[in-house]
């Protein structure tokens, strides 16, 4: 019989191999100070371009202000149990009424996280008679919860409209075959890590020729697309046929949580029977606040997104015009694509954080494959003219040093903490 500690401790993965050069600096780095475009990072100051604050919500004065007050009001303990129990209030009710509203859907329910939140719903909606069809860049947390599903499940190729139909006729003649069950189609509203929307109005399209219900993950989508800020359908103009809209409050709310919107009876069955809310501990009443303060200045603040985009839109001209590929994106997600082994997106890495104050993103080999790099720039409203000039010069300057091979034979000093 086989240890199993011992099994992992042989064998740390893809990413734990690494674990002894890369803790603290590449992995678990600590960013300082207050949540800015500019953070400090190991005493010094970086432009950073890895956090999530959409809207520049993190650190509103009057998100400050409504946080503390919650916290001080009621703790961080209040509601104490699962909402199903003791642990529901007038609050809750009243952030999953205007999220539904403000996302055009009869009903939401709150979710504690968004990965988890995904993952149980998946579980929640399919027996193991129904058939799954999802996009093959799908979020993590989409996959791990296809992995709960005991039914059949078909991959189509990213965006790709002719496999997506191939795989729902697939679908479609198992279901008749099986004489039961029914097909849930999973995809995002913009895919996170290439910036890309998701095909939601041909998808919703192809329902009067398939019998199908769509699942939308549109995390960076809610708050950052549509005239609004409802996000992805509203941008495609398709929100209607979207039957399950599902985002997190993690990425333009600057929080924690999630929600998932859609039809009334739907949303109840849901609630009576999402194992990982019924078994776990309400959010705590100042997240819920906050979030309700959050929501109020994505709805009447248009200007935010406004400012967001046009920080996007002159990064991605910029890195552009200087010859960066930066794919297909469609959103303010903004990856850069160069050619590189992990050694040299290593020494890239160390070169920008260390003589060029730039702290950003990177994504190698096993995430994509081998001889690719991808820095993955996250725009924010807060960001400056001059960090984006400052960063797209920084760019250039070691993209030439990547070209020349400089990388390749770069010492690179063991930067773990």
């Amino acid at each position: 019989m086989a240890d199993i500690f011992e099994r992992l401790i042989k064998n740390y993965g893809p990413l734990g191999q690494y674990r002894q050069r890369a803790h603290g600096y590449f992995s678990f780095p600590k960013l300082e100070g207050e949540i800015d475009s500019r953070m400090k990072f190991r005493g010094k100051e970086m432009i950073v371009w890895s956090l999530n604050n959409y809207l520049g919500l993190a650190n509103h004065p009057e998100v400050r202000k409504a946080d503390s007050e919650a916290v001080s009001t009621f703790g961080l303990a209040l509601p104490m149990g699962a909402r199903m129990m003791s642990g529901n209030s007038n609050f809750h009710e009243q952030l999953e009424t205007e999220l539904a509203n403000f996302v055009s859907k009869e009903d939401c329910i709150l979710l504690n996280y968004g990965y988890q939140g995904m993952v149980s719903l998946i579980d929640t909606l399919c027996s193991r008679h129904d058939i799954i069809v999802y996009d093959a860049e799908s979020h993590a947390c989409i996959i791990d919860g296809l992995r709960l599903h005991p039914g059949h499940r078909y991959v189509f190729k990213h965006n790709d409209l002719e496999d997506f139909e191939k795989q729902i006729q697939r679908a479609t003649a198992l279901i008749e075959k099986q004489k039961t069950g029914g097909i849930l189609v999973i995809t995002e509203g913009v895919f996170g890590m290439a910036g890309d929307q998701g095909k939601l109005k041909e998808i919703t399209a192809l329902k009067s020729k398939y019998e199908f219900r769509l699942l939308v993950d549109d995390a960076h989508g809610f708050g950052t697309l549509g005239n609004t800020g409802a996000g992805a359908g509203e941008e495609q103009g398709c929100q209607n046929q979207i039957d399950l809209y599902f985002s997190t409050f993690a990425k333009s709310m600057a929080s924690i949580g999630a929600f998932v919107a859609g039809p009334k009876e739907i949303i109840d069955y849901i609630r009576y029977n999402i194992r990982s809310q019924i078994f776990a501990k309400s959010l705590p009443m100042p997240l819920v606040i906050g979030n309700l303060k959050r929501l109020e200045l994505l709805r009447n603040h248009p200007e935010y997104k406004e400012k967001l985009w046009s920080n996007a839109l002159k990064l991605q001209k910029g890195l552009k015009i200087r010859g960066f590929d930066i794919g297909k994106t469609d959103s303010v997600v903004t990856p850069v694509y160069m050619m590189g082994g992990v050694e040299e997106a290593t020494a890239m890495v160390v070169d920008l954080r260390e003589n060029y104050s730039i702290f950003a993103s990177i994504i190698v080999y096993p995430v994509i494959p081998k001889g690719h790099i991808i820095f993955r720039l996250i725009p924010s409203s807060i960001h400056t003219d001059e960090d984006i000039e400052q960063t797209l010069l920084a760019f250039e300057e070691t993209k030439k040093k990547l070209d020349r091979g400089e990388y390749k034979s770069a010492l690179i000093p063991d930067m773990a903490s």
